[in-house]
C-alpha cells in the first residue's frame, strides 16, 4: 500500500496541511492537462478539427448531453461546475495509471472534498430555487400518510449519507483496482527466484495486462459515475417534489 502513501514533495518532514506533496504535485499536472486539452488543443476552432479539439468537443458534447437528459434544460446553466468535477476526475484517475505516478483520486481527502461540494452547492441550490418547498425532497406523497414519517426520516439520513457515498465509491474503486496490479506485479520477478516462476510469472504478467486495461476502463466509468450522481443530486435540488 506504500503507493498511496502521501509524501512531501520537498523533504522528510512531517506532513501538514499546507505541505507540498505528491497529491499536490499529481493534482496539479491534472489541471494542466484540463487546460492543455480544452483551451489550447481546442484554442483554434478549426471546420476540420485536429484530434485535440476532437477530443475536446466529444468530452464537451458528452456532459452536455448527459446533464441535459438526466437534470433538464433548465441545469443547463451549471454545466461548467459538471464539466469541470468530470474531466478533472477523468485526469486525475487516468494520470494515476501512469509508472511512479500518483492516484489523488484513491484518497477520500480529494474525493470526499469534491462530494462535500456537492452536497453543498445542490442543498444551498435547492433552498435557493424553492425556499421551503425543498423539504419536499424527503415527504413522500406518493406513500400512505401512516408511513410518511417513517420515510421522511430515511429520506432524511439517506440524504445526508450522500457525500459518504459519492466520495468513498471513487476512492474504493480506484485504490482497489491499483492494489490489485501491485499484488500481481509482486509475483511477475518469481522466475528470478524459483523454478515454479515459470508458470507463475508469465500468468502474472497476463494478469497485470488485463487488470491495466480493466483499470483504464474504470478510470472513465468511475468518473462517469461520480458526475451523473452530481447530475442526480442537481435534479433532485431543482425539481424536489416526489
Amino acid at each position: 500500500m506504500d503507493q498511496f502513501k502521501v509524501t512531501p514533495l520537498f523533504g522528510d518532514g512531517p506532513v501538514h496541511w499546507y505541505t507540498i506533496t505528491n497529491v499536490t504535485l499529481w493534482m496539479a499536472i491534472a489541471v494542466v492537462g484540463v487546460i492543455l486539452l480544452l483551451v489550447v488543443g481546442s484554442r483554434g476552432r478549426a471546420v476540420v478539427p485536429s484530434k485535440g479539439q476532437s477530443i475536446a468537443e466529444l468530452t464537451y458534447g458528452f456532459v452536455y448531453k448527459m446533464l441535459e437528459e438526466v437534470t433538464g434544460k433548465d441545469a443547463v446553466k451549471y454545466f461548467p461546475y459538471v464539466m469541470t468535477l468530470f474531466i478533472f476526475i477523468v485526469f486525475s484517475n487516468m494520470l494515476g495509471l501512469l509508472p511512479l505516478s500518483f492516484t489523488t483520486t484513491s484518497h477520500i481527502a480529494v474525493t470526499g472534498v469534491l462530494a462535500v461540494l456537492v452536497f453543498l452547492f445542490v442543498t444551498v441550490l435547492g433552498f435557493v430555487k424553492n425556499g421551503s418547498k425543498f423539504l419536499a425532497l424527503f415527504w413522500v406523497s406518493s406513500a400512505p400518510m401512516a408511513v410518511r414519517p417513517l420515510l421522511a426520516v430515511i429520506e432524511l439520513i439517506s440524504y445526508f449519507v450522500r457525500p459518504v457515498s459519492h466520495s468513498i465509491r471513487l476512492a474504493g474503486n480506484m485504490m482497489a483496482g491499483h492494489a490489485v496490479i501491485k499484488v500481481f506485479a509482486g509475483f511477475a520477478p518469481i522466475i528470478l527466484f524459483s523454478g515454479i516462476g515459470v508458470v507463475v510469472t508469465p500468468v502474472s504478467i497476463l494478469a497485470i495486462t488485463g487488470m491495466y486495461a480493466l483499470e483504464i476502463l474504470v478510470a472513465f466509468i468511475q468518473a462517469y459515475v461520480f458526475t451523473i450522481l452530481t447530475c442526480v443530486y442537481l435534479k433532485d435540488a431543482l425539481h424536489p417534489a416526489h
